[in-house]
């Protein structure tokens, strides 16, 4: 190989592990989902931290996120990628954790990461390839600790809660990347009387999305594809690391009857510590009514 080739392609690496990784953003969408007369609303969906104890820009930046005050925090998992994350994570949060909140979990809350080649995926899906049977990760911890602070738990049920002036019905699904979904627990029309309607899940995969739009779910929520993480830019990511087709692997987009917000995420594996043309981000939501 060519040094020259060698040195721009080690540049590449250094700007993907280094800058790009640690170039966190705030992405702003308007959702028009409310009735008219309804006053807006806002929800920061937060996804994919894959915290460890010594990410420190990561812990600082999502503390700042505090300064938005949401009407609504919902984590749609992946939040930690080490045994002794969660007081980090719970730090990290802890500006948040005095707002309404919910929270599901993803595969990597459950079983430590595991090294491996970290381009792998843009060949083959990571669906159900662990062969830890056993959780090793502090799931229950991680789990107590937002609940604690008032957060719903919202893996495989349904509830109701204020978020601003709105009456909300929520319901969730655990991560269906490692068959823990179970749709049928909170199966059924959605309640008619709420202002809103909201799914929320970790792996946007298309057969539950159809569900929740079909039961009247007007939000869907989740995160799981990191983007891409790894993109061409102007053509975008190779894949999606689930059934969501890739023009929808992040962002803002439509689902049957239902508005779509996938998260790009604010992390990586600790095996896989890059992003190119794929920031990481967390997301304001602002619900509007339709016009």
């Amino acid at each position: 190989m060519p040094l020259s080739m060698l040195g721009l392609g080690l540049a590449g690496l250094g700007y993907a592990s280094v800058v790009e990784r640690n170039w966190f953003r705030l992405r702003r969408f308007d959702v028009p989902v409310l009735e008219r007369g309804q006053r807006p609303v806002r929800i920061l969906h937060l996804s994919d931290l894959h915290l460890t104890p010594r990410r420190t820009m990561l812990i600082n930046w999502v503390r700042s996120l505090g300064e938005l005050k949401p009407d609504l925090v919902v984590n749609t998992g992946d939040s930690i990628a080490h045994p002794q994350a969660v007081p980090s994570l719970l730090h990290a949060l802890e500006p948040l954790l005095s707002r309404p909140g919910l929270f599901v979990y993803g595969s990597n809350d459950l079983y430590a990461p595991q090294p491996k080649n970290p381009v792998r995926y843009l060949w083959r899906t990571s669906k159900n390839e662990r062969r830890q049977h056993v959780p090793t990760l502090p799931w229950e911890e991680l789990g107590a600790g937002m609940a604690a602070e008032g957060w719903l738990d919202m893996n495989n049920t349904t509830a109701r809660i204020k978020v601003g002036d709105l009456d909300v019905a929520v319901a969730g699904i655990h991560d269906s990347h490692i068959s823990r979904d179970r749709y049928d627990l909170v199966a059924g029309p959605a309640p008619a009387d709420a202002d809103l309607r909201l799914g929320v899940m970790h792996s946007p995969e298309p057969r539950n999305m159809t569900r929740f739009a079909a039961d009247g779910y007007q939000l869907l929520l989740a995160g799981h594809t990191h983007g891409g993480q790894l993109c061409i830019p102007f053509y975008g990511a190779l894949v999606t690391n689930c059934g969501i087709d890739r023009a929808r692997v992040k962002g803002l987009n439509r689902h049957d009857s239902a508005w779509l917000h996938v998260s790009a995420g604010l992390g990586t594996s600790p095996y896989a510590p890059a992003r190119f043309a794929c920031f990481p981000e967390a997301s304001l939501l602002t619900l509007v009514p339709r016009r």
